[in-house]
């Protein structure tokens, strides 16, 4: 029931080999693509290629640190399969979490 993600993938050392050496399940499209999708042509074209190098291994691409509408309407244009960020919300202690969780489902 363990499944591997590359976090801040196509930043540091993450690695398109580790995409062949390790069972991976997951790309975390590092925040720094994101930051920059709205205003810079190259962070869209690498954010794009990196959703279609998990689309083609069949794996989930979740972007992070998602902060604007604009940031979430052009990664759905490319459709990475997974959000996270404040503009979803900020972290919560556990029992404020529970109350966020309880008014919303």
């Amino acid at each position: 029931g363990i499944t591997l993600s590359v976090d801040d993938f196509g930043t540091g050392y993450s690695s398109l080999g580790y995409l062949k050496r390790f069972p991976v399940a997951e790309l975390k499209l590092d925040r720094s693509f994101v930051n920059d999708l709205e205003h810079n042509e190259d962070a869209r074209a690498l954010s794009n290629a990196i959703v279609r190098i998990g689309e083609s291994l069949r794996l989930a691409v979740v972007a992070e640190g998602i902060e604007t509408a604009g940031q979430l309407a052009l990664l759905n244009q490319a459709d990475c399969d997974i959000g996270q960020g404040y503009y979803f919300g900020r972290p919560l202690p556990a029992a404020e979490f529970e109350a966020w969780m309880q008014q919303r489902f």
